[in-house]
């Protein structure tokens, strides 16, 4: 029971690093002070975690824990969130902070949801159960936001198409104006984007545990993958380059139709998606 309690406590952390994560990127492409602040907190909150479950440890082993490989691991992940606290407070290096939290998350998440480590089998089982559940929440949340994003990328250019040929009336006026709806369809990817690549990480190491045969070149997770660089692609070009308006909705739309091309078609081919058990 208290075993359980503890794992459900670093699926906890689990969770908030991952917010963490997603608020990190936002700060990053926009240089959000707001942004930076809470990431940081619910970070700093994650390290006093982890920081009492290594005193702790420390204190019943009387060692540094680190002989083991999963030992390693969480002391290698605490070293990691104390290092993105200790830039982001001090040196506010943005691009490093992301990535090195990045990294810190797929550290944590191997430590929590790798077999070997539990001492109960049902344990681990359910363990790696919760794992794919994550993964395919995050997955499907990422996905109701692509899915939004799409429509807003839709309605801009009817209300374009309507505004171009002149055509005044009540759908027009039903319609939100164009910035608006551009802005909305940026926002939601905004946030679709660093939840798909959490879930992509997260699926990568449910597969590489519980897939027997596990290869990257399968066709839904080659799929995945390209859905995110589209997507990020987009990011790029509506950040970096400025682009705005009807180029863009296009792009938009054209990513989002690939993502249906990658759930139906690619999952069909897939050797393990659909299969839960």
């Amino acid at each position: 029971m208290v075993e359980m309690n503890v794992t459900r406590l670093h699926e906890f952390t689990v969770i908030l690093y991952a917010l963490s994560v997603l608020l990190y990127f936002i700060d990053f492409l926009h240089n959000n002070r707001k942004v930076n602040k809470f990431a940081f907190w619910l970070l700093a909150f994650v390290w006093i975690i982890q920081s009492i479950f290594l005193l702790t440890r420390m204190l019943n082993t009387g060692r540094l824990p680190i002989l083991s490989m999963f030992e390693g691991l969480y002391f290698y992940a605490w070293v990691l969130i104390t290092l993105s606290l200790i830039l982001n407070k001090f040196l506010r290096v943005d691009f490093i902070v992301f990535f090195t939290n990045l990294l810190g998350f797929f550290i944590m998440a191997l430590h929590t949801f790798a077999p070997g480590q539990h001492g109960s089998s049902a344990v681990e089982t359910q363990l790696i159960s919760e794992l794919l559940m994550i993964h395919i929440t995050m997955a499907i949340l990422s996905y109701g936001a692509f899915s939004l994003s799409f429509v807003f990328s839709v309605l801009y250019l009817l209300q374009y198409n309507l505004l171009k040929q002149k055509k005044w009336g009540k759908r027009l006026l039903r319609l939100d104006d164009l910035s608006k709806l551009d802005h909305m369809s940026y926002v939601l990817n905004l946030i679709g984007v660093p939840m798909l690549l959490l879930a992509l990480i997260l699926g990568v190491l449910w597969a590489y545990i519980k897939v027997e045969n596990f290869y990257f070149y399968d066709a839904k997770v080659l799929g995945s993958f390209f859905v995110l660089v589209i997507y990020l692609v987009y990011l790029y070009k509506r950040v970096v380059q400025k682009l705005q308006g009807k180029t863009i909705a296009y792009w938009n739309i054209g990513a989002f139709l690939f993502l249906l091309v990658n759930f139906f078609l690619f999952g069909s081919l897939s050797n393990f998606h659909f299969w839960l058990t």
